[in-house]
């Protein structure tokens, strides 16, 4: 089956001081997904390692207060926002885009040729249970349309990439609940090989590699989770053969190659499965999370043997005083988002060689 792709399973042995130095065996499983070409090593062991965080109790009581703290001088909150938060130039005056609580508007610090935010609410901090579907059908049209008068106003911008760190904890510099919209004349390095691979596989095929894989994912029974609307244009979730990161659901849209073929159904499906995801990572202590979005282009051209799908993992639990500075982008898309220029490093650092 074409989801099989390789694995094997190599046992490690040591002394343990968590049991008197006797001997510990543990298992690790090497897969890999032959067509993406991501590998991963599973070692479930690892779950039960000790953390050297604050308790649950502290950590909560310093959360509730760090969302306190920052709401005052956030950007995206009502309050603020028009005055602090860039507007777009050229879409035909509409200096921001709005649906709902939701608002889009240029990134402040971009790293994409058009590159918005977006956000969801009003309010400046949610937890996990309470993005309703709603609230995220309005954020993917606020988004959505950022991407096509994007793509208008440069037609070689026709590859858009939708994505939501949120918490510091994955990486989100702000913690006011907001999704990245990217949409560039090139896609990513993963997103491209992905469309590759897929025109490649029906090439020889004849056949959609996602299709296929939806199905000999559903009839295997192992990693099929579920599927949210009709069998012919809906949204179908499994668990990751080779994930990249933890708690990993890849969500596939059955019948869309990217973002300007969605109607209202297809998107609602969409974020009713975002929910029921959330809700089982609230339930199961996480409240920290990555989530990409991998498109064809915006044109189309990639329909007969492309599907657009997500991914989303799971990321350490959100403490104070501690913004990760692995997001979307490294973890999803392997293009690492730089703030330093080598040549300004070499400048810095050649005092001390001499």
């Amino acid at each position: 089956m074409i989801f099989e792709k390789e694995k094997e399973i190599k046992t490690t042995k040591f002394l343990s001081p968590l049991k008197n130095f006797a001997v510990e065996s543990q298992e690790i499983e090497y897969r890999k997904d032959l067509f993406t070409g991501i590998e991963c090593r599973i070692n479930i062991q690892r779950s039960k390692r000790i953390k050297q965080a604050s308790s649950a109790q502290e950590n909560s009581t310093e959360v509730t207060a760090m969302i306190n703290k920052t709401k005052g001088n956030c950007f995206f909150c009502p309050e603020n926002l028009e005055k602090c938060t860039p507007k777009f130039t050229g879409f035909n005056n509409e200096e921001r885009i709005m649906v709902g609580e939701s608002c889009a508007f240029p990134n402040l610090f971009p790293f994409g040729l058009y590159h918005g935010i977006a956000t969801f609410s009003t309010e400046h901090f949610l937890d996990l249970p309470r993005f309703s579907n709603e609230l995220i059908l309005n954020n993917l049209k606020a988004s959505i349309l950022f991407m096509k008068k994007a793509s208008r106003q440069k037609p070689n911008a026709k590859y858009p990439v939708w994505s939501w760190n949120h918490l510091p904890s994955a990486a989100a510099s702000i913690i006011h609940p907001h999704t990245q919209i990217l949409i560039d004349e090139e896609p990513t390095p993963f997103q491209n090989k992905l469309i590759e691979n897929s025109r490649k596989y029906f090439a020889q095929t004849g056949q959609s590699y996602w299709l296929k894989l939806m199905a000999e994912e559903k009839k295997a029974k192992e990693r099929f989770i579920g599927e949210v609307g009709n069998k012919d244009n809906g949204v179908a979730v499994l668990a990751s053969y080779a994930p990249v990161g933890n708690n990993e659901a890849l969500l596939i849209f059955k019948n869309a190659s990217t973002f300007s073929e969605l109607n209202e159904e297809q998107l609602s499906s969409f974020a009713a499965c975002l929910v029921k995801i959330l809700q089982g990572y609230s339930e199961s202590g996480v409240n920290a999370f990555n989530v990409t979005t991998y498109a064809g282009s915006m044109d189309k051209k990639d329909k007969d043997y492309y599907t657009l799908h997500a991914r989303i993992i799971s990321r350490p639990k959100f403490q104070p005083l501690y913004t990760n500075d692995v997001g979307f982008m490294e973890k999803f898309h392997y293009a690492w988002i730089i703030e330093t220029k080598p040549e300004d490093v070499a400048c810095k650092m050649r005092p001390y060689f001499k």
